[in-house]
């Protein structure tokens, strides 16, 4: 099926509050995992694009305490919930959550060892904007580390992989993965926009429903 495009960002309370609530506790911990072991040179200063509610940078800050983490979303309600989150955990002084929009957020350039994000890439209508900030942002050799779904081939595919997954899920959530499952790319479009962005990552499937795009910066 061709790309059905969702809102880009959650802003209703309701609708973030539901994401925070879902138990994304495999894939975010596979996230991290997969990024440690990959043997990122450095995580010192780390960028999320897309933060949502944090639940993946609180898991890395606990493994890497010597991280600092600037953690990014356009929504102010998942900012609103990441900044809590932040600080039941006793992170404030490891992880600084700021809304912010891509392309061009207000950071300093070339400044971040690693820059991540997860579910974010779907929710773009423009995918490239995600690539030219992780150059923007990542000095020269940083880590990207990118995991987002994969597009199924039928709408009926989506509807089945949702039930598959979270059946017993709030109602706004199944709606929302659904239609993220149908405004995701495919991995070859991925592979595409990389060439395009001049950028020389892998992208591979982990999961039924997952890629992930890791590498270096030039």
């Amino acid at each position: 099926m061709d790309r059905i495009l969702e809102p880009e960002i959650m802003a209703d309370a309701e609708q973030a509050l539901a994401y925070a609530n879902a138990d994304f506790a495999t894939s975010n911990q596979t996230f991290v995992d997969r990024l440690l072991a990959a043997g990122a040179p450095s995580l010192g200063n780390v960028v999320d694009i897309g933060c949502g509610p944090c639940d993946v940078m609180l898991r890395l800050a606990a493994a890497r305490p010597d991280a600092r983490i600037v953690a990014v979303d356009g929504s102010e309600a998942m900012i609103d919930l990441a900044r809590k989150s932040v600080r039941a955990a006793g992170r404030e002084a490891q992880i600084t959550a700021m809304q912010g929009y891509i392309p061009g957020l207000a950071l300093p350039e070339h400044s971040f060892d690693a820059v991540l994000s997860k579910d974010l890439l779907h929710h773009l209508p423009d995918p490239m904007v995600l690539w030219s900030e992780a150059r923007r942002l990542g000095r020269s050799g940083a880590t990207v580390h990118v995991m987002d779904l994969t597009r199924p081939a039928t709408q009926q595919q989506a509807r089945d992989i949702v039930e598959a997954v979270a059946p017993d899920e709030h109602p706004i959530l199944k709606d929302d993965f659904y239609n993220s499952l149908c405004a995701a790319f495919t991995i070859e479009e991925v592979e595409a926009q990389l060439r395009e962005a001049g950028l020389p990552l892998q992208v591979s499937r982990i999961s039924d429903r997952h890629m992930l795009v890791a590498g270096l910066l030039p």
